[in-house]
């Protein structure tokens, strides 16, 4: 087990490494914003480029630049966004909003999925699952950019129950900023409702009806005794480790659902950033995108060997 996660962790930053060194190199082929363009920002914004090696070949400032960022933490300064301002501290101060839409999300989804998903299983070939099955098809078929619209349409424009955008401001945990981020994490949550459920539903219909739940029952157990204390904690197994990965990725946020409803997150960071040209956000947001996303990969692989016993991973 400790050499397979030594050797994920490894191939996670050989990967990390490709995909930032294509990221630089396509970066670099594309035009540069004339220094001359930022007025009186404009000697900082030549010193940053000067040190970060823009006259020199793309091999030296591909160096400068794992030197620099990923072994010093230094990833420039904005020159569009925040103009001269540094970019990591810039990221950093976007974090805690997508960390409270997202956690709230995750705290309205998990459940929700989960509930739904045993009570389909439970109801299986009845209308209840046929019910149930359609909207979890529905919901994930539609993306999470239509349910955002609609959501706005119904609740904030027609009903006014909510606001269109969020709260301006930084205390993120009271009842006024809850009320407003509210839209967006119904539209994040349509989603993880689904994709919970249809898993919890697929895996515990087919504990329902393995041999040892027979067993079970011809033992003196009721259904609902055999389905709380085998069917469950066995359908749980594959299905704990996608809510674990959830939550790893609980900070990339959503790139779309915040550009609509005006989060300041790290997501609209990124589709700014993009748009703006700011190429020093764009490398420091792939290296943490991407590192979330492999983060979330590997906890979800080495979770099953520690939810379940009976799984070890890396051995022949």
């Amino acid at each position: 087990m400790f050499k397979y996660v030594l050797k994920r962790i490894a191939l996670m930053f050989f990967v990390l490494f490709v995909i930032l060194t294509m990221c630089f190199v396509l970066v670099k082929l594309l035009p540069v914003i004339d220094a001359n363009q930022f007025g009186k920002d404009m000697n900082l914004i030549k010193q940053r480029r000067e040190a970060l090696g823009y006259n020199k070949p793309i091999l030296v400032q591909y160096g400068i630049f794992l030197k620099r960022s990923l072994l010093g933490g230094d990833w420039g300064i904005s020159e569009a966004l925040y103009r001269g301002q540094d970019v990591w501290s810039v990221f950093v101060s976007k974090i805690p909003a997508t960390l409270m839409v997202n956690i709230y999300s995750m705290i309205f989804s998990v459940p929700l999925g989960l509930l739904l998903g045993i009570y389909a299983a439970l109801k299986k070939n009845k209308w209840q699952d046929y019910v149930i099955s359609t909207a979890i098809m529905v919901c994930i078929s539609v993306p999470s950019y239509v349910y955002a619209l609609l959501v706005q349409y119904l609740l904030c424009f027609k009903l006014k129950w909510f606001p269109l955008q969020m709260n301006s401001g930084t205390d993120w945990f009271t009842l006024p900023m809850f009320l407003s981020v509210v839209p967006a994490v119904l539209s994040l949550g349509f989603g993880s409702i689904s994709s919970l459920a249809r898993y919890t539903r697929a895996e515990l219909s087919e504990v329902l009806t393995s041999d040892f739940m027979l067993l079970a029952r011809t033992k003196g157990l009721t259904r609902a005794q055999a389905t709380v204390r085998h069917a469950l904690r066995n359908s749980m197994v594959p299905v704990f480790p996608i809510i674990l990965g959830e939550f790893v990725g609980i900070l990339s946020g959503s790139l779309i659902i915040e550009k609509i409803f005006g989060i300041p997150g790290v997501g609209q960071l990124y589709v700014n950033s993009i748009t703006a040209l700011d190429y020093n956000f764009f490398m420091l947001l792939s290296a943490f995108y991407t590192l979330i996303g492999l983060t979330a990969g590997i906890v979800v692989d080495i979770s099953y060997g520690f939810i379940d016993p009976r799984i070890r991973m890396g051995e022949r």
